[in-house]
């Protein structure tokens, strides 16, 4: 009996060490900060006291393809800007153009320049709320600044009131311009198949000119924040270009007929870590292209190249994980549209080394490039005579059955995928979103982060910090990312007695 006792006392102890191993060699941070949606990150360190695994992890449920079925195909536009409130704009854009394909109609020239305006203004203040809310407290604050500096208030603290008046009134104004032909700026209603909703009033524009003059400014005044706060700081230099946040993959992004980059049409161009042309082929054919990875440890996807074949998670030209956002949009083109982003695009990569660029806190810079180039064509745009003209929409004939539509997200290259009945219902719904592009490469990115920062046994919370830098340079949206078929989360119920000891376990697979 003695013996029994102590063979389970000895039992106990030795699960109770290894639990306290495995609790001491474990981090996990949950839930990850400065992005959209909802994610943790878990760390597992060897004996040694070094990364052996990190994960990213999404456990977020978007249902969005499962109850948009048997819905009017003229629904979705609105539907799927539910998905999020920080880019609406670019799913009701998209769900607008697989309309156009859907419907068989092109709309009128005022139109598409409507379409474009909204576009380029969503994506100048989206691109600000980054740079200035989401990712630039890890510069302007600093990545090692305690957690509760590292936010829009510090950023204010660090750059003074008056800079932080103009970033919150430009974005505010801007978002004028999307609510001006929307209606309102989170849930726009504002694309038709064939148009839009609403004309631009001739005693209207010099209003929004004006903003778009100013929102010109800004996007130049934002390159001259970045390169006095990030680039003549060589601690942060030294951080951007280092191995730890650097990976060798294929880039994608749409382009225009001269392969200059544009947010709103084109054909989806790819180039392979050497900048070589790899693909370039309309939206209608992204299925020949684009596939999708599981791993039971997120509810995202992975996406790959579907040519090359799923090869896991690697780099290098034998791989077929590829990147979108505005690193790859700039590494996938020839150039930019507009001559002050091709300016700026040209320091971009002379400072980094040349084209392409593989480090991906650069991300950050091509956003401020980005932002120029949005702020130009918004400018164009409203100066061409036609803006207001009345003729804003072709009432479509053509008999529904499949329709394919793309834009640009700020976060990347976004795909709507729709099919019909003969009444314009909803069979099946497809959705991939730049996140779920991107997942692969931000999985990758946060472990080889991990794995190069953490030695030792040294965990602070700057280093953590920093590892997630790692994600949140691809400005990730983790709701829109997040697929579970068919439309329901796997559950677990845990049942504990008064003595806190589980009695049991309910699960739905």
């Amino acid at each position: 009996m003695e013996t029994a006792v102590k063979n389970a006392f000895n039992q106990g102890a030795a699960k109770a060490n290894a639990a306290y191993q495995t609790a001491r060699r474990r981090y996990t941070v949950d839930p990850i900060t400065r992005l959209e949606g909802h994610g943790k990150i878990d760390i597992f360190l060897n004996d040694a006291g070094d990364v052996e695994r990190a994960y990213m992890q999404v456990p977020e449920l978007r249902g969005f393809e499962v109850f948009s079925l048997g819905r009017p195909a003229e629904d979705m536009p609105q539907i799927t800007s539910r998905i999020c409130g920080v880019c609406p704009t670019a799913h009701h854009m998209a769900a607008t153009k697989a309309l156009d394909d859907l419907y068989q109609v092109q709309p009128t020239p005022a139109a598409r320049r409507i379409r474009e305006v909204v576009y380029n203004a969503f994506m100048l203040e989206d691109h600000a709320l980054h740079v200035y809310v989401l990712g630039g407290p890890d510069f302007i604050v600093g990545p090692d600044a305690p957690a509760a500096q590292r936010n829009i208030v510090g950023v204010i603290q660090k750059v003074g009131v008056e800079v932080g008046k103009k970033v919150i009134s430009m974005r505010r104004r801007l978002r004028e311009i999307i609510a001006y032909f929307g209606g309102k700026v989170v849930h726009p209603v504002l694309g038709l198949p064939g148009g839009v909703s609403k004309p631009l009033a001739a005693a209207d524009l010099p209003r929004l000119k004006e903003i778009a003059k100013d929102g010109l400014e800004f996007a130049l005044f934002t390159n001259q924040v970045f390169h006095d706060i990030v680039l003549k700081n060589p601690d942060y230099v030294k951080l951007i270009t280092s191995a730890d946040f650097t990976h060798k993959t294929y880039y994608m992004g749409l382009v225009d007929e001269r392969n200059r980059v544009n947010f709103y049409d084109g054909l989806i161009r790819v180039v392979d870590p050497s900048g070589k042309e790899f693909a370039k082929f309309p939206v209608r054919q992204y299925r020949d292209f684009v596939a999708e990875h599981v791993e039971p440890w997120s509810y995202m996807k992975f996406c790959y190249l579907k040519p090359l074949g799923w090869q896991g998670f690697d780099e290098g030209p034998k791989s077929s994980i590829y990147a979108v956002a505005p690193l790859a949009r700039l590494n996938a083109a020839e150039g930019m549209a507009t001559p002050l982003a091709q300016k700026a695009a040209e320091e971009y990569f002379a400072t980094l080394g040349g084209k392409p660029v593989h480090h991906t806190l650069a991300n950050h810079w091509a956003r401020v490039v980005e932002m120029i180039q949005a702020a130009e064509t918004l400018v164009t745009l409203l100066d061409d005579p036609d803006i207001t003209s009345p003729d804003v929409r072709v009432i479509p004939t053509g008999k529904p059955s499949l329709g394919c539509g793309v834009v640009e997200a700020p976060r990347g290259t976004l795909f709507h995928h729709y099919e019909t009945d003969d009444n314009g219902l909803i069979t099946k719904a497809n959705l991939i979103v730049a996140t779920q592009n991107n997942a692969a490469r931000i999985a990758m990115s946060v472990e080889k982060a991990a794995k190069g920062l953490i030695k030792g046994g040294n965990v602070s919370e700057g280093l953590l910090n920093m590892v997630e830098m790692a994600f949140r340079a691809y400005d990730p949206c983790l709701g829109c990312a997040t697929h579970s078929l068919p439309g329901h989360l796997p559950l677990a119920v845990n049942l504990y007695g008064a003595d806190r000891r589980l009695v049991r376990q309910l699960v739905q697979g």
